[in-house]
C-alpha cells in the first residue's frame, strides 16, 4: 500500500495532448484571467477610492471581490502554466495549497453571500434600522466571520484530506487539485474520515443557503409592499445581481461536490469545475455593475481618470 507521504507530486489532467488546442485552452484561460483581473480590480479600486461607495452594500463587494481573485489565482494560473509547458505535474505542497486556498476562497464567499443576503434584507426590509444594525463595527465584524469561517473550514479538510492514504496512484482527474478528485484515489476504508467532515461541511452550508432563501423571502414581501412602481424597481435593481451571483455560485458547486457517482464523467467534471471555479469570478463584476448605476457612475469617474488625467 503507498501513502500520501510517498508522493512528492501530483499529475492534474490534461485539456489535451495536442500543442494547438493546449494554445488555445491558454488563451482562453488568460482572456477569462484577465476579464476577472480587471473586472474585480476596477471594483475594488472604485470602491475604494470613492467616498459615496463607502456603505456596506459595497464594502461586502469590495470583500467579494477580493475572494473571487484569490479563487481564480489559485487554479487558472497553474492550469495555463502547465499547457504551455506541456506539462501535468504539481507538487505535493502545490496540491496541498490549492486545496486549502479554494475551499478557504469559496467558503469565505459563500459566508460572504449569507452575510450580503442579510444586508439587503435590512436596506429594504428594515431601511429605517439599517444605520443602527450595519454599522461600520458590525460590518467589519461581519466580514471579518465571513474570512474567518473560510480559513477554519480550509484548515478541517486540507488537514483531514491530506491524511488518508492514497492507494491508487498520483493523477488526479481535474485540471487542478479538487477534494472529490482526490478522494478517488485514496484508499476506500479511509474515505469515511472525510465524509464525517463534509457532512458537517454540508450542515453549515445547507443552514446558510436556509438563510439566504428566508431573507430573499422576507424581501419579496418588503418589495411588493412597496407602493411606487420606481422604488419596486430600484428595490429588484439591488437584490437582483446578488440573487445572479448566488445561484450561479451555489447550483454549480452543489452540483460538482454533491452529485451522484452515476452522473461523473470526466467531461462533465471538467465542465462543471470550470463552471464553479473558473466562470464566476470573470462574471460577478459583469452582474454587479450591470443594473448598478453608482458603481457604474464610480468606474466611468475611475477609467476618465485613469486615461485622461495625463
Amino acid at each position: 500500500m503507498s501513502n500520501s507521504s510517498s508522493f512528492n507530486e501530483f499529475l492534474l489532467l490534461a485539456f489535451t495532448d495536442r500543442q494547438e488546442l493546449q494554445l488555445l485552452h491558454f488563451s482562453l484561460f488568460l482572456a477569462i484571467y484577465l476579464a476577472a483581473l480587471v473586472g474585480n480590480g476596477l471594483i475594488i479600486t472604485a470602491i475604494a477610492c470613492d467616498h459615496h461607495l463607502h456603505i456596506p452594500m459595497y464594502f461586502f463587494l469590495l470583500n467579494l471581490s477580493l475572494l473571487d481573485l484569490g479563487s481564480i489565482s489559485t487554479t487558472v494560473p497553474k492550469s495555463m502554466a502547465n499547457s504551455l509547458w506541456d506539462t501535468r505535474v504539481i507538487s505535493y505542497l502545490g496540491c496541498d495549497a490549492q486545496v486549502f486556498l479554494l475551499v478557504f476562497f469559496f467558503a469565505g464567499e459563500f459566508s460572504l453571500l449569507t452575510v450580503m443576503a442579510y444586508d439587503r434584507f435590512v436596506a429594504i426590509g428594515r431601511p429605517l434600522h439599517y444605520g443602527s444594525l450595519l454599522g461600520s463595527r458590525a460590518c467589519v465584524q461581519m466580514a471579518a466571520a465571513a474570512w474567518a469561517a473560510g480559513f477554519l473550514l480550509a484548515l478541517l479538510h486540507t488537514a483531514n484530506t491530506f491524511s488518508i492514504p492514497l492507494c491508487e496512484g498520483n493523477e488526479v482527474d481535474q485540471f487542478f487539485c479538487e477534494i472529490p478528485q482526490i478522494l478517488k484515489i485514496s484508499c476506500s476504508h479511509s474515505y469515511f474520515r472525510e465524509v464525517g467532515v463534509t457532512m458537517f461541511t454540508g450542515c453549515l452550508t445547507f443552514g446558510c443557503f436556509i438563510f439566504i432563501v428566508m431573507s430573499y423571502m422576507q424581501i419579496f414581501r418588503a418589495v411588493l409592499r412597496i407602493p411606487s412602481e420606481q422604488g419596486r424597481h430600484k428595490a429588484f435593481s439591488m437584490c437582483l445581481p446578488h440573487l445572479a451571483v448566488v445561484s450561479l455560485f451555489i447550483s454549480t458547486a452543489f452540483f460538482a461536490y454533491l452529485k451522484p457517482p452515476s452522473l461523473s464523467s470526466p467531461v462533465l467534471d471538467l465542465v462543471v469545475a470550470v463552471l464553479y471555479s473558473v466562470v464566476p469570478p470573470a462574471l460577478n463584476p459583469l452582474m454587479y455593475s450591470m443594473r448598478n448605476k453608482e458603481l457604474k457612475d464610480a468606474l466611468r469617474k475611475l477609467i476618465s481618470w485613469t486615461f485622461f488625467s495625463h
